[in-house]
């Protein structure tokens, strides 16, 4: 490795937890964050009396040592939640997943969704061949009913591109698959199991999300604020920032949104380029709404799959802590995708979101809003189409061969949970411990 600091661009929790395993084996390192405040995504802000956070944001743990992590080793107090999560279909609230919770849908939904659940089981049992495609997988797994009534018109809404286009790549358990008897036994009475990877979730019990980058943060020394990557120069190891500063690395780890290299990185490689070009991702707005009464008691959040609503999801800070609203108030955040395929106005998202709050009964006069916070969410939520296997492979190994370690959920191009990211953090940690061990091995 040649001479240089060992930098982390973007203050994330990927960011932050490389720089804390970093530092934890003795290697020094300096995080620079084009904000004022670390946390990526993961901020909240108070406005009033009402705290937010940059959209949704929860811990699910399929590892018990990053809850310890977090818990032990940063001092934060979380509270465990059992989910109550719902959709809202054919004009009332049924318990998510939908697929098993058939019964609480109109008898005439009901009925088809099962038949085409039964229709799909014997399906893939004389054919056990792999699905083409995403929209091919839920009609394979799911059957044409629940296709029809939720999973297409949702992920539809959510992702912005015909279903048909995207691969599975990315599945991993995040879409709960019940049994054909939990399926069945759900369609004609309340299925008391949850399932999924979220069904338990856990939250902070003071400060929103924020309080678990916030603790990692104030664990280091080298974290600079207001520093934005203006390019990087691979060939010379040289960061350049908006205000005109010059550092040299010997190795970084790249946080930043991957399809960014582009415009960081000047002589990028035209086949690197085109790579680069071809990802594809949608766009989040997320509204965080204040409100004087109570809205959606004991609920967790809401999915939306028709067209009525103009968001895809609404959730309920005041549920996950009850520290985010004064008591007897909500604190609420609304999601709504768009993307080139399916552009949007913000202020236009803004004025649709609180008309179909109020179609749904939760916004009028007699419930106004007290604060309101809007945010314009540029990268959301990686699309696993055609090429992303391919280009996404291609940038990684151009990075890597110039001691770039891509990590994070958007420096690693992949559909991350928080844990995900920490855990993908310590993955960058140990990839440039075992750099520099080879790198001292060779002198």
């Amino acid at each position: 490795m040649g001479k240089g600091k060992i930098c982390v661009l973007g203050a994330g929790l990927a960011g932050l937890s490389a720089a804390w395993h970093l530092s934890t084996n003795g290697i020094d390192n300096e995080v620079f964050e084009k904000e004022t405040t670390p946390g990526g995504l993961c901020r909240s802000k108070t406005i009033g009396h009402f705290t937010f956070d940059c959209d949704g944001h929860l811990l699910n743990f399929r590892r018990e040592g990053t809850r310890q992590f977090i818990t032990e080793r940063l001092g934060v107090e979380l509270d465990r939640h059992t989910r109550s999560a719902w959709i809202h279909s054919h004009g009332r609230y049924i318990r998510y997943p939908f697929q098993a919770n058939l019964s609480e849908l109109p008898r005439r939904i009901t009925r088809e969704c099962v038949e085409g659940f039964i229709n799909a089981s014997e399906r893939s049992r004389r054919d056990r061949r792999e699905s083409a495609n995403f929209e091919a997988w839920i009609i394979d797994t799911f059957g044409s009913g629940i296709a029809k009534y939720f999973m297409v018109p949702y992920n539809t809404k959510f992702w912005t591109v015909p279903l048909r286009k995207m691969c599975c790549g990315w599945l991993d358990g995040f879409i709960p698959v019940p049994s054909a008897k939990e399926v069945l036994r759900g369609a004609h009475s309340r299925n008391r199991k949850q399932f999924g990877y979220n069904a338990v979730f856990w939250y902070p019990r003071r400060g929103g999300i924020s309080a678990v980058p916030e603790a990692l943060a104030r664990r280091l020394n080298g974290l600079h604020a207001g520093k934005e990557v203006l390019a990087i120069n691979p060939r010379r190891k040289e960061i350049v920032f908006s205000d005109s500063a010059t550092v040299r690395y010997s190795s970084a780890v790249f946080t930043l949104p991957l399809p960014e290299i582009v415009r960081l990185i000047k002589e990028l490689p035209s086949s690197i380029r085109r790579a680069a070009e071809k990802l594809r991702w949608n766009s989040i707005i997320n509204v965080n709404i204040g409100m004087d009464r109570m809205c959606w008691p004991g609920m967790h959040w809401v999915y939306f799959p028709g067209s009525e609503t103009s968001f895809f999801r609404a959730g309920c800070y005041h549920n996950f802590s009850a520290s985010l609203a004064p008591e007897g108030s909500s604190s609420i955040y609304l999601e709504i995708s768009y993307s080139r395929a399916k552009p949007l106005n913000v202020r236009g998202a803004y004025r649709r979101a609180l008309k179909d709050l109020e179609g749904l009964g939760i916004y009028g006069r007699e419930s106004p809003i007290s604060v309101c916070d809007v945010n314009d969410i540029q990268y959301g939520y990686v699309i696993y189409d055609k090429n992303y296997d391919r280009a996404r492979g291609a940038i990684i190994e151009y990075l890597q061969a110039h001691d770039i370690i891509p990590a994070g959920r958007y420096g690693s191009w992949r559909y991350f949970s928080m844990e995900d990211a920490i855990c993908d953090g310590k993955r960058a940690a140990d990839m440039i411990a075992r750099l520099i061990r080879a790198s001292d091995r060779k002198r």
